[in-house]
């Protein structure tokens, strides 16, 4: 049985939870305008700077150019299939380098042999620029997939391999010596303790790599020279200095990179740490 102080109670958290909802819907309303605001201006200062005179149509088209050649590539059919093949790209050696670093960086964090032992070659390999990779893995491997697979590898390991190891590191002791004196076996100390509290540190690194991963794989394409791809396009596109083709195809990269990271990796971000509580607050 109610009463009114339930009533009372009951009204007030729902009170607070719409607060809470509108002030949320205020925030996300202010981060959009800014968002778009910026876009605008870039917009408006490459018209200007198209219309300036300083160089030929030809080489700066006009934003409305531009858009019509997006919407005939888009219209002609073939870009989805350059689109479908660099992301298959990117998604495999992404893949490879999450399967191979995350247990690599945990036994990192983990046992101090192998970190003293693999950390100095992890920082001198970290600052070598992926694509500077490429004239060799393609001496080694060929021109096509295989080197520019490996080049997304080598532009995304180690920064997750970093990131892991340094999360492991942050851990509290605390948290594993009462797992310890619980009774947990090292394995489930790993699985419960060591691994949820490195998350943050994961989700961090995968949303980095994911960054160096798509740069990697569109250079990949210019200098590997597979037959498919948007870094293909931009090529062909500069051997008859079609300018308006390799801006569309600049624009269409860097619309797919947006909505993965806001689509994909900060819904893995939402559902993982920030759902565990982990992590708080929102940086969308």
């Amino acid at each position: 049985m109610s009463g009114p102080g339930n009533t009372s109670t009951a009204a007030a958290g729902q009170g607070d939870t719409d607060s809470l909802a509108r002030s949320a819907r205020r925030r996300f309303g202010r981060t959009l305008l800014l968002g778009c605001a910026g876009f605008a201006l870039a917009l408006l200062l490459w018209e200007l700077f198209a219309r300036s005179g300083l160089f030929s149509k030809a080489l700066t088209p006009p934003l409305q150019l531009i858009a019509l050649r997006l919407g005939q590539m888009l219209a002609e059919g073939d870009i989805f299939i350059h689109t479908g093949l660099t992301m298959m790209r990117m998604l495999v050696g992404l893949g490879i380098a999450f399967a191979v670093a995350i247990p690599f960086g945990m036994l990192m964090g983990t046992s101090r042999t192998v970190e003293r032992m693999f950390s100095p070659l992890l920082s001198v390999l970290m600052p070598i620029p992926s694509l500077a990779w490429v004239p060799l893995f393609v001496l080694w491997f060929g021109l096509g997939n295989l080197a520019t697979i490996l080049v997304v590898i080598y532009a995304s390991v180690f920064t997750l391999i970093f990131n892991t190891w340094v999360g492991v590191r942050a851990i509290n002791p605390v948290w594993t010596k009462a797992a310890v004196v619980m009774g947990a076996s090292p394995a489930q100390s790993l699985a419960k303790v060591v691994f949820p509290g490195t998350l943050p540190y994961i989700i961090s690194g995968l949303r980095i790599a994911f960054g160096r991963a798509w740069i990697a794989v569109i250079g990949g394409e210019l200098l590997a020279s597979p037959q498919f791809g948007l870094g293909k396009i931009i090529f062909d596109a500069r051997e008859y200095l079609d300018t308006e083709s390799m801006l569309a195809a600049l624009v269409l990269v860097g619309l797919i990179g947006i909505a993965i990271e806001k689509l994909v990796l900060r819904r893995i971000e939402r559902g993982t740490i920030e759902r565990w509580g982990i992590s708080q607050g929102s940086t969308a």
